[in-house]
């Protein structure tokens, strides 16, 4: 959906459907990244729960910017680092504040810190932070490129010179060819 403005309603529809599926195929990767290594971090070593979910989330953030990059995103207008990477490092520390944050009140707040209840808190900031983040990367980091300019006038449609000897109806003809 690289020009969501053009096209029909369905058309833009369909696009953004498309761009949701893509989102959710580079998110379900760093879904599973992001559990996996929080996983292994708890089970592994002796790292506090949310200790271990920052690390988690920040190796899934590496993660996913190569796939928004490269896979969602590639049609999008590059920006370059020097805008691109550090307004996705921003939104994305956001995210991480919004998804451990769950996480911390579950674990901190409640005290529910069992292997289960830290996986779905941790899974339940994931899918909030996830909003955020769909909102955020392709509204500021990953812009949709601009409509292309407009398109050159059809000829019956310019304006007919005004005046001189090539003006009036037989000025579009063609002349004639000799002999006839």
């Amino acid at each position: 959906m690289s020009t969501p403005q053009q096209g029909s309603a369905l058309d833009r529809v369909r696009g953004l459907a498309r761009e949701v599926a893509k989102f959710g195929a580079v998110g379900g990767v760093g879904v599973l990244v992001n559990l996996g290594v929080f996983n292994l971090i708890r089970h592994t070593t002796d790292l506090q729960v949310v200790r271990a979910g920052v690390i988690a989330t920040v190796v899934a953030i590496i993660t996913n910017y190569i796939g928004f990059r490269y896979f969602t995103y590639r049609e999008r207008a590059r920006s370059g680092s020097s805008r691109e990477l550090p307004l996705f490092v921003a939104f994305s520390v956001i995210g991480l504040v919004i998804e451990n944050g769950v996480l911390y009140t579950a674990t901190y707040g409640f005290g529910w810190d069992g292997p289960l209840a830290s996986n779905v808190f941790k899974f339940i900031g994931i899918g909030t932070a996830t909003v955020f983040r769909f909102w955020s990367y392709r509204t500021w980091v990953f812009k949709a490129l601009p409509e292309p300019g407009g398109a050159p006038a059809p000829a019956s449609a310019a304006a007919p010179p005004r005046g001189g000897a090539g003006s009036g109806p037989s000025a579009a003809r063609a002349p004639e060819p000799a002999g006839k």
